[in-house]
């Protein structure tokens, strides 16, 4: 199949897939390659390597969380001006921060990019000039060693339209994540993080589309790991929460299906009041877990595994309590959490609640945070 040949309303395989998947029964977390199912896909799926974990093994032999690290944005700034010009609208991340974070011992970047910029008009062909800025900054954290996960920065839209309207249909959006799937899947470095934040939308609508990329993506032959993050901002404070919206993320997030069975659960959580990030309060030394809780509690009961794609803190000592909580929180749970990026550090970004270094100087969380990195890898 080639890339022009993904028809625009390739509904009958997608459906194929979806129901191909639905029929397969849970199974435990694999690894090497994936057994061959009637009709599915054959492909290996990326877990690290072992010289990889046994390099992540603490010295005490406890279990740690895999990945750890940072959200290195700047791809996915200028939404409001698109495509935008490029260091004008958006920047991206240089070598160098690459350099700095894989120093401090990081082995996972997340790597914020906006849909519309690699995909000019849907079911068109990714954007040549974008995606060789992608490919070189994937080559740049990966040849670190280095993770990266592929984050569409968009809040389940297009152009300001939901996945899953007329204007977005949902096999738009797995037309974009073929694509993508099919140039990274013989990078076992790159993670595929399905979308970024989806809110204010019919949770049942989100599940949909989710769906409809995994089969996607595992049509493209890709083996790749993939990340799925839950409506109302993927909130770990809220995963219990049903509203208007429909039902709880605990409940709809059960539907997703994958033949692979390599697919794990994003949440994001901040710890100011209204848990929107960017904030120089936290609300108690304890608050990092106690709003991790709910989710943390719904893995170990379906069996999951977990990643916090954002979290911050802010500039005080109760925020450096917090922080510590909630890190030390995913580490002592770490049968289902599997990892952590921090929100954020870029070029553009000034200090404050970010990681990027300012004059030379570290800032103030990586104290908090650098207990719990490996041993950084050599150059």
């Amino acid at each position: 199949m080639t890339m022009n040949s993904w028809p625009k309303k390739n509904a009958l395989v997608l459906t194929l897939l979806l129901a191909l998947s639905a029929c397969q029964s849970a199974q435990p977390e694999r690894q090497g390659t994936v057994q061959p199912q009637p009709g599915a896909v054959q492909v290996a799926v990326n877990q690290p390597p072992a010289t990889q974990l046994s390099a992540l093994a603490p010295q005490d032999a406890r279990q740690w969380v895999w990945w750890r690290g940072v959200n290195l944005a700047g791809a996915d700034f200028g939404a409001d001006v698109l495509p935008g010009v490029l260091g004008v609208h958006y920047t991206y991340p240089n070598p160098g921060e690459v350099d700095y974070f894989a120093g401090k011992g990081m082995n996972i970047i997340r790597f914020p990019v906006l849909w519309e910029r690699l995909q000019r008009s849907l079911y068109a062909d990714l954007d040549a000039g974008e995606m060789q800025r992608v490919d070189l900054f994937i080559r740049q954290a990966t040849g670190r060693g280095l993770q990266v996960i592929l984050d569409p920065h968009n809040y389940a839209r297009y152009r300001g339209e939901l996945i899953g309207s007329q204007q977005v249909p949902h096999a738009a959006f797995a037309n974009f994540w073929w694509r993508l799937a099919d140039r990274y899947k013989g990078n076992d470095h790159v993670i595929f993080g399905l979308m970024n934040e989806p809110h204010d939308m019919p949770t049942q609508q989100w599940v949909d589309a989710a769906n409809s990329a995994v089969a996607a993506i595992r049509a493209a032959g890709a083996g790749n790991l993939i990340l799925v993050p839950g409506n109302r901002w993927t909130g770990a404070w809220t995963w219990n929460k049903a509203d208007s919206f429909g039902e709880s993320n605990a409940r709809a997030m059960l539907k997703i299906k994958d033949p692979n069975n390599w697919l794990w659960y994003e949440a994001h959580q901040y710890m100011d009041l209204n848990g929107e990030g960017g904030k120089q309060d936290c609300v108690s030394e304890t608050i990092g877990s106690e709003r991790l809780r709910p989710f943390t509690d719904w893995l170990r009961a379906n069996g999951k595994k977990g990643f916090l794609g954002e979290f911050d803190s802010g500039l005080n000592a109760q925020c450096d309590r917090a922080l510590n909580d909630m890190v030390r929180h995913m580490e002592d749970n770490a049968d289902v959490w599997r990892g952590w990026t921090y929100w954020a550090a870029g070029p553009w970004w000034q200090p404050g609640t970010s990681l990027e270094p300012n004059n030379g100087q570290d800032a103030r969380q990586i104290a908090i945070l650098q207990p719990y990195l490996p041993q950084p890898a050599g150059p």
